[in-house]
């Protein structure tokens, strides 16, 4: 048999693996015998698994006298079919879960069989929902206290803590009552027995003959357990604002949840039957606009299909365009060169020394073909004056040094042709040299000349009001003389004084 059964383990392997050389695979090994016993008990049906159970758990219920007799096992299982209970109580002896001792021609259950039935037994007592946490505690609690703490079951209890926590997590991401009422009946439900194996990981991480890799487990449940600890305040804090927005239902106590709750509980008939009679025609959505639903709709129900259908492979590989035919080298500049020889044709220049600079309208030059075109032409005015147009070359840096200026007034004025309907009325002027050399100085030359311009003003207002400037000339005088007094007044000041004014004065040149 063990070689049948090594034979048919080397067909699940490859060809180049041993079984002997699976670090895994040795402990399963190692523990056949107790694993053939399970095989056994569950393999069939699951009428005859219950049945092998039924009758191995009573055989072993009998402390006070473990051995039976083939009549009191009669006598015991006699609401079982007779063939069915021999058929049963062969197969459990053929696999040795029963021994049958000749000498006193009883049975007794085997070692192997006592101890699936103990695992079966606590299995069933932590059969509720959630005290999958309390077996893997109960293990880990039975191994501390025989001095066997395995590594493999503190990690079943880290996972399991771990799949909790991220399962609580979920239920407050997901905003729902009634998740986070049941999350939060879980963790009430497991709170005893997080405390338990809280105390558990205290003795283990206090022992100090066990090794490092089994202590550094105890510490990650440890955090683990702590952070179950705290998701009680996140549960309240959640139901807490959940309970903020809750709509209650006028003043008969009901809320929304309870509504919600009742709804649930129902099954699909009870929800058709509830819903009967109570929609006539389908709600319209006022907020939605039916040419975007329509459009959406249409690439929902038909251009989607039709992508999906579309070959979307990668085309074949071409060799690479010339510089000829690339879309940068067959740019037409056509529209900004006539455009350029107008303005340029414009700042010619006068024809005399007496004769005034050229000047047009906007509405005469800038209007031509068709309304893209005339937009385009008066967008290219802006260029005009650009300073960064030194460094390049081009229309465009053409079109920037021309000697021209152009304004705008807000005004408008009537087109009527090339598209144009009307447009803002305004010049584009030519500049002479002077105008250019002024328009280039810095500006400290041009704060510099405000002081003469200003002098020049106040003459000319002198010379337009004779009366105010001899009113004026009064005040002056009488400003002087009070000056010199003031001065006078000065020179007697102590020289104390003398020296606070000189730290409150910044000497010129």
């Amino acid at each position: 048999m063990d070689a049948a059964a090594e034979t048919s383990l080397q067909d699940y392997l490859r060809a180049d693996i041993v079984a002997a050389d699976l670090p895994d695979l040795q402990p399963l090994l190692g523990a056949r015998d107790l694993l053939r016993a399970f095989s056994t008990l569950f393999h069939g049906g699951e009428e005859s698994v219950m049945v092998r159970l039924l009758v191995l758990r009573a055989i072993g219920e009998r402390g006070q006298a473990p051995d039976w007799s083939p009549q009191e096992l009669r006598e015991h299982f006699a609401y079982l079919d007779p063939v069915k209970f021999d058929t049963v109580i062969g197969r459990l002896r053929d696999n040795d879960l029963l021994l049958w001792d000749v000498q006193t021609q009883r049975y007794r259950i085997s070692p192997a069989g006592r101890q699936a039935l103990a695992a079966i037994g606590m299995l069933l007592q932590f059969n509720r929902e959630g005290d999958e946490l309390a077996y893997v505690t109960a293990q880990i609690a039975a191994g501390q206290a025989v001095g066997r703490v395995r590594s493999d079951d503190l990690q079943h209890l880290l996972s399991r803590l771990n799949e909790l926590r991220e399962d609580f997590d979920q239920a407050v991401l997901s905003g729902s009552e009634h998740r986070i009422q049941r999350a939060a009946g879980t963790l009430q439900h497991a709170w005893r027995w997080i405390e338990k194996g809280t105390q558990i990981v205290e003795d283990i991480s206090a022992d100090l003959e066990l090794d490092s890799h089994t202590h550094r487990v105890a510490q990650q449940i440890g955090r683990a357990q702590s952070a179950m600890l705290r998701q009680a305040s996140v549960f309240q804090r959640a139901l807490s604002q959940l309970d903020r927005h809750r709509v209650h239902l006028g003043a008969s106590g009901l809320s929304s949840s309870d509504v919600n709750r009742y709804l649930r509980e129902l099954d699909i008939d009870s929800l058709a039957g509830i819903a009967d009679d109570l929609l006539t025609r389908t709600a319209i959505p006022a907020f939605m606009l039916a040419p975007i639903a329509l459009d959406v709709a249409e690439y929902e129900l038909v251009e989607r299909e039709r992508e999906a259908r579309e070959d979307q492979s990668l085309p074949p590989a071409q060799a690479a365009p010339s510089a000829e035919g690339s879309p940068a080298a067959a740019t037409d500049f056509g529209y900004a060169e006539n455009w350029l020889d107008q303005l340029t044709a414009l700042a010619g220049g006068p024809l005399a020394d007496d004769a005034p600079l050229p000047s047009a309208a906007l509405s005469a030059v800038v209007p031509h073909d068709n309304f893209s075109l005339s937009a385009y032409r008066l967008s290219l005015l802006g260029l005009i004056g650009d300073p960064g147009a030194e460094n390049r070359e081009g229309v465009s840096a053409s079109m920037a040094r021309l000697p021209l200026a152009w304004r705008v007034e807000p005004e408008f004025e009537t087109i009527g042709h090339s598209g144009v309907a009307y447009m803002s009325r305004g010049r584009l002027d030519a500049l002479s040299e002077e105008d250019l050399l002024r328009a280039r100085q810095p500006r400290k030359r041009k704060a510099a000349a405000e002081p003469d311009g200003e002098a020049a003003a106040a003459a000319a207002a002198g010379e337009a009001a004779p009366r105010k400037r001899a009113r004026a000339g009064k005040g002056a005088a009488a400003n002087n003389e009070n000056d010199d007094k003031k001065t006078a007044s000065d020179d007697a000041a102590p020289k104390r004084r003398g020296k606070k004014a000189a730290k409150d004065t910044v000497p010129t040149a």
